[in-house]
């Protein structure tokens, strides 16, 4: 096949362009508190009724069976410029709390049509070697969620309304690439009615059971680690009176991220999705429990210790998908990915917020430490005896 060649790079550009949205209202936090009048309880306002839009948008793709019933890049496309819309909303003039909630609530349903589809859709093309497609989608999606750090660190993210214009440009173009270039996939087999009990028995899997639970625990830790990374460097400024760049910092440690999917992708052609997904959890578990001692040091030692943390909390991503992906029928692959990605953002919804409220009374040094649950959960998980075979399809 050919036209294979071209498809992964698109899917690749088309997810980091789309998850733009995803960060895009952390990154202008400043701009925001001035329109709302709200104080640092903002950070765990934003990125929470993102990661609730998605949960709720997750749930409707998962219990419609949306990714297997419909064409998967039709939804891309239409969820790319819905999220794109609500993602504009944010230049209005003054905006009230609720508005704001909403807007970024919106921008995380559509983001349900975006992220779990892309991987559907790679699925739909990589059976084989699916490990290393979706180290390089998710390794996309991690530098799209950087991008509006990386423009706020710039001269030209100065202002932060070009934040908002640029990731919502991007989001638009990302869906009309997947629309126009890529069709569905060979391997895609259409579920050709509802199944309402389909997520619940999926369940019944073990292997697909493990793999879920070692994402969840994987999803505990990372969207808080990427939402008090900002919060970790003004600390340690704080502490050692430095001046490290807060958004191109925290830009790089999130990016460097997406650099890890994809070479853990790689690596999972030799050592295998789940040997992948191992290391990456107990290397991002142990970080937790040595966060403590990286504000004591040198900056060029909290620099290094939280970038290689930023790259051990998102290698196993992809490869737990992959797992998933594998332990499941063909034609529930959608489903399957929608709704582990669904209960995943849910459980980051509660380190988040957790999170904010401890930042309040607990010392930020220490703060980090209740993430390491997350990763002692998935590998756990991943550690359970036995197998089921896969259904039949």
């Amino acid at each position: 096949m050919n036209h294979k060649k071209h498809i992964l790079p698109i899917i690749i550009f088309s997810q980091f362009a789309s998850t733009s949205l995803w960060f895009a209202g952390n990154a202008i936090l400043d701009q925001l508190i001035e329109k709302t009048g709200l104080g640092t309880e903002i950070i765990g306002y934003v990125l929470s009724s993102v990661q609730f839009g998605f949960i709720t948008g997750t749930l409707v793709f998962a219990l419609l069976m949306i990714a297997d019933r419909f064409s998967p890049s039709k939804i891309f496309l239409i969820c790319a410029i819905l999220g794109a819309l609500c993602n504009f909303s944010l230049l209005s003039g003054e905006i009230s709390k609720w508005y704001l909630l909403a807007a970024r609530f919106g921008t995380g349903f559509f983001l349900a049509g975006i992220y779990p589809i892309g991987m559907k859709i790679a699925a739909d093309y990589y059976e084989k070697g699916l490990g290393r497609a979706l180290g390089y989608l998710v390794g996309a999606l991690v530098l799209g969620t950087a991008f509006p750090y990386v423009l706020g660190g710039t001269d030209w993210g100065e202002n932060p309304d070009s934040i908002i214009k640029a990731t919502s440009t991007l989001a638009i173009l990302g869906g009309l690439l997947i629309w126009l270039l890529v069709p569905n996939g060979p391997f895609r087999k259409a579920s050709s009615k509802l199944q309402l009990k389909a997520s619940a028995q999926l369940f019944k899997i073990l292997e697909f059971r493990k793999a879920a639970f070692g994402y969840f625990g994987h999803m505990w830790e990372l969207y808080a680690f990427w939402a008090f990374t900002p919060l970790a460097i003004q600390t340690f400024n704080t502490i050692h009176e430095q001046q490290l760049s807060v958004p191109l910092w925290t830009g790089i440690i999130i990016a460097l991220g997406g650099l890890s999917c994809m070479l853990g992708g790689i690596i999972s052609q030799r050592l295998g999705s789940k040997k992948v997904a191992h290391i990456s959890l107990l290397v991002s578990g142990l970080l937790c429990l040595l966060s403590p001692l990286l504000f004591e040091g040198p900056s060029y030692l909290f620099l290094f210790g939280w970038c290689f943390w930023g790259m051990a909390v998102t290698a196993d991503s992809p490869q737990l998908s992959s797992l998933v992906a594998g332990a499941i029928p063909k034609e529930l692959k959608g489903t399957g990915l929608t709704l582990v990605t669904c209960i995943g953002f849910a459980l980051s919804i509660v380190s988040i917020q957790i999170l904010s409220f401890l930042a309040n009374t607990v010392n930020t040094k220490h703060l980090f430490l209740l993430l390491a649950l997350g990763p002692v959960l998935g590998l756990v998980a991943l550690r359970q005896k036995g197998t089921i075979t896969k259904p039949s399809n």
